[in-house]
């Protein structure tokens, strides 16, 4: 049975953005990522709830999950990354309280996990080779990660991105980095704010391209002293052409 349409028995004239997000266009995914740090230091940090700056594994391993509660022991998760080839893949498992459970399948990247089932009171911390990579914080149910590596075979196109902050203090301001680091590259600056108490949209009328295997990042850094930082971006993710000889 196919998706119905929510305007015309054609569908013909429905947002081409909503066609998308309902999985009618062909070759085309949605993606939208959020992060938050709640004390985002005066040297640069990822906006993740893990702390400092993002580290990304050199070679796929199984992850060992665990929570920072010991009566979690029937709290399921559902963790969404790329293997060794940089094909996404996903992994469940079921929480033993502070013991870890190792996944079956090795990842490469994780920049997506989420509580599918009973509700934990503790943290839940997501490591690949004894390094934090996802961390689902209590009662959030779900990762807070401005982080993303886009798979093998699909060109990610940013067209949206956010960043927000507050503080009190009306001398304190934070800057804030969008990072690209093509794949074997460096981490690229593909935008750059600074700003105090506020909330800022980024809307490119012309989206970022960015490639296969390249790895996507907000970070940003305080003037002094600590402050809560959140940040966003969205785009679409487009399937790459076969090339015919």
């Amino acid at each position: 049975m196919g998706t119905p349409s929510s305007m015309t028995r054609t569908g013909k004239h429905e947002p081409w953005e909503l066609q998308v997000s309902r999985g009618q266009i062909p070759f085309h995914e949605t993606l939208f990522k959020f992060g938050y740090n709640a004390a985002v230091s005066t040297t640069y940090e990822t906006i993740w709830t893990g702390g400092g700056v993002y580290s990304y594994p050199t070679s796929a391993a199984p992850l060992h999950v665990n929570s920072t509660a010991a009566g979690d022991t029937s709290t399921r998760i559902k963790v969404i990354g790329l293997d060794a080839d940089y094909n996404e893949i996903e992994a469940k498992v079921t929480i033993n309280g502070a013991t870890s459970v190792t996944t079956t399948d090795s990842f490469l990247r994780v920049y997506r996990a989420y509580v599918s089932s009973n509700e934990p009171s503790g943290t839940i911390n997501i490591y690949h080779s004894g390094t934090l990579s996802a961390q689902i914080v209590s009662a959030t149910n779900q990762t807070l990660m401005a982080v993303y590596t886009v798979p093998a075979g699909y060109t990610l196109y940013i067209g949206r991105g956010s960043i927000s902050s507050g503080t009190e203090n009306a001398n304190k301001y934070i800057t804030g980095d969008l990072k690209v680091r093509p794949y074997s590259g460096v981490f690229q600056t593909k935008a750059r704010v600074n700003m105090q108490n506020q909330h800022i949209d980024f809307d490119w009328e012309y989206p970022i391209a960015v490639p296969e295997k390249a790895d996507i990042e907000a970070r940003a850094k305080s003037s002094s002293g600590d402050q809560a930082v959140a940040a966003t971006f969205e785009g679409v993710l487009i399937k790459n052409e076969i090339p015919t000889s």
